[in-house]
């Protein structure tokens, strides 16, 4: 993988980090601005049902967000782009499609099936 691919990597990677953040802070500033006493109670379940719907959601984002710290740090340590299970270099369209992962398409689907075996 050459210099300009590696560039165009870590802003797409940038720009995942720069989404999750602004995500994140609107779903604080919308959070706290409903904060009133909703009397009707169908009001306020669908309220509670959108609020954890909403922190859900953010949490899968924050587990995104460590990968892709984790992804830059690869990129930074010269490691971006070689698989952590073979390494081998995982293929380039792989990482176009998910520029956080670690391991190329072939150690992934073995590591995949192992966790169907054991009912992950």
């Amino acid at each position: 993988m050459d210099d300009k691919d590696l560039l165009r990597f870590k802003e797409q990677l940038e720009a995942m980090k720069a989404d999750i953040n602004t995500d994140v802070e609107q779903t604080l500033n919308e959070m706290t601005s409903h904060t009133g006493n909703i009397p009707d109670p169908n009001d306020r379940a669908t309220m509670e049902s959108d609020r954890s719907f909403e922190l859900r959601i953010r949490g899968r984002e924050r587990k995104l967000m460590d990968k892709v710290e984790e992804a830059l740090a690869r990129i930074d340590d010269g490691s971006f782009g070689v698989c952590a299970g073979c390494g081998e270099e995982i293929a380039v369209k792989r990482l176009q499609a998910r520029p956080v992962a670690k391991y190329c398409i072939d150690c992934k689907t073995r590591q995949e099936q192992r966790e169907k075996e054991q009912g992950r």
